[in-house]
């Protein structure tokens, strides 16, 4: 692989920092199969995204209209917004 001209970004992180580091000491191998490993990629990023559990959920008419509001401005339905909170809530975010 070529090397990355380090003047065209700064790395975000530690973590971004240490793989641009690795591909420029070629570390970084091609894959033999790769429809097969990208087959497995997307099989689980759909896995990772399924929503199969379905609740109910009460909530007061005033936090129902502004999670309504706050949907319309980002511009996704009310229903993944609230998918969203709960997710970044239990992940630490």
């Amino acid at each position: 692989m070529e090397k990355l001209n380090n003047k065209a970004f700064d790395p975000i992180n530690q973590e971004e920092k240490e793989l641009m580091e690795s591909i420029e000491r070629n570390e970084w191998q091609t894959v033999k199969n790769i429809d097969q490993e990208k087959e497995k990629a997307m099989t689980a990023a759909r896995n990772t995204l399924k929503k199969d559990k379905r609740i109910n959920l009460r909530l007061t008419q005033k936090d129902y209209q502004k999670i309504q509001i706050k949907a319309i401005e980002e511009g996704i339905p009310y229903q993944t917004l609230i998918s969203s909170l709960v997710h970044k809530y239990v992940n630490g975010s």
